[in-house]
């Protein structure tokens, strides 16, 4: 007979998440995903569908895209929830122990990817200031400095987190709307609505991709930050409530902002805050830095819960863990030429992590239903299934991302390969062992 598990001993962040103390809020849950894509990187994402869409198909895009997205990130949230344990620690129930390193390393590597390319566009968002006002610029400068600050606040963990998260929120939903008022003030609704499409580089399949993909992305934090709501259908909504509300006026204040561009200055927007923040003054600038200061110090903290399922129990310190990877992070903010490959990396994390979590969601509500053991008792090393699976969910992203055209994109195809493979699997495995 199994035995329902709902309340395991902690793993990670001793300090932090003791046993039972499960206290966030659904608003304070909703809080930290709000601020957690009002960020300007999802704001310069917008900026790519626009002129290649026409302004209502872009936003319909957005829109679409980050409800589905959603999706998967608030049910791998509720894992969390359910179990208190954090993302990567999760892979470990149907990866096994060291398969579960596939998911945890790559996990690293994508937000270190991602905490680079944040920082670097803050530092050069803040350059662009002091030059304008000095004439000093120096933005590998102020890109370290960002991230330095960036890691002294994920030094504090979830407990500091937790609190600024909503703050930063709030300010930068209110430089947010100022923006909005000077573009429309300029420029009427009807002139964006009426701009034609050219096609050229993003087709709608392509900006669903990067829009999906973007919950993905996020999906990597959401038991790490899920795991500590008081209730699981609760800190779910507050979850998808605040991740599509962020992101669905992120991606859409880019699309506007870059479309304006074309509209009242002639020029398309690259992917570059400075152009925007020049165009529209210091306001959009502070929503950028605050942004950054928001999300990256939630990426450092998934950082180093992820580092630290993969380190051995006497290592697991979280201040020692944090202080190493804020180190390498800070070191990284200084590599202005990373920005070049940015739609690339979010395909890639769409192809590396889609199958993961279609692995994850199809063993925990229809393999397990919905009932873990303690992890102890889970002591195989490698879920063979889980890993084939993957890899197949993989190559089937490449495939339709590069080779093949998809109706629904490369990143749900692939989730939907994944899924079914591994039910597959798993059902022929069983039959065998019956």
């Amino acid at each position: 007979m199994s035995t329902q598990f709902t309340k395991p001993q902690p793993i990670l962040d001793k300090s932090l998440l003791q046993s039972g103390a499960k206290t966030s809020s659904a608003p304070r849950i909703m809080g930290i995903w709000l601020a957690a894509n009002l960020v300007v990187t999802t704001m310069l994402t917008g900026t790519l569908f626009v002129p290649s869409l026409t302004y209502g198909t872009a936003l319909l895009v957005i829109t679409l895209g980050t409800l589905l997205g959603a999706l998967v990130l608030v049910t791998v949230g509720s894992i969390g929830t359910r179990t208190g344990y954090a993302t990567m620690e999760l892979t470990k129930f149907s990866f096994g122990i060291k398969g579960s390193l596939i998911p945890a390393m790559g996990n690293i590597v994508v937000l270190m990817g991602w905490s680079w390319v944040q920082a670097i566009l803050a530092g050069v968002t803040v350059n662009a200031l002091v030059a304008g006002a000095t004439g000093y610029s120096n933005p590998v400068l102020w890109s370290v400095i960002c991230e330095a600050v960036v890691v002294a606040l994920a030094l504090f963990g979830h407990s500091a987190i937790a609190k600024v998260e909503p703050v930063f929120a709030v300010l930068i939903l209110a430089c947010m709307g100022y923006v909005l008022w000077l573009c429309f003030k300029e420029v009427p609704l009807s002139s964006f609505l009426s701009t034609s499409a050219t096609e050229d580089p993003y087709t709608s399949r392509l900006a669903f991709d990067a829009v999906f993909a973007t919950a993905i992305s996020w999906t990597v934090l959401s038991a790490d930050f899920n795991r500590f709501g008081s209730h699981t259908a609760k800190t779910s909504a507050g979850s998808f409530i605040g991740y599509c509300t962020s992101t669905i006026l992120a991606m859409s204040l880019g699309s506007t902002l870059a479309l304006y561009l074309v509209i009242a200055r002639g020029v398309e927007a690259p992917f570059d805050p400075v152009p925007l923040v020049e165009a529209f003054g210091p306001a959009l600038a502070v929503a950028v830095f605050l942004s950054v200061m928001a999300t990256n110090s939630m990426v450092v903290y998934g950082m180093v819960n992820s580092a630290m399922t993969v380190l051995p129990s006497k290592a697991q310190n979280y201040k020692v863990v944090a202080s190493v990877i804020g180190l390498i992070s800070i070191l990284g903010a200084s590599q202005i030429a990373l920005l070049d490959y940015f739609t690339n990396f979010l395909l890639l994390i769409g192809a590396f992590f889609v199958p993961v979590f279609a692995v994850m969601i199809c063993d925990y509500y229809l393999v397990k239903r919905g009932e873990y053991l303690p992890l102890t008792t889970y002591r195989f090393a490698v879920g063979y299934p889980a890993v084939g699976a993957w890899a197949l969910g993989s190559l089937t992203a490449w495939i339709f991302a590069y080779h093949l055209l998809s109706p629904i994109g490369a990143t749900m195809t692939s989730f939907l390969v994944t899924a079914l493979v591994y039910l597959v699997i798993d059902k022929v495995a069983s039959t065998r062992r019956s």
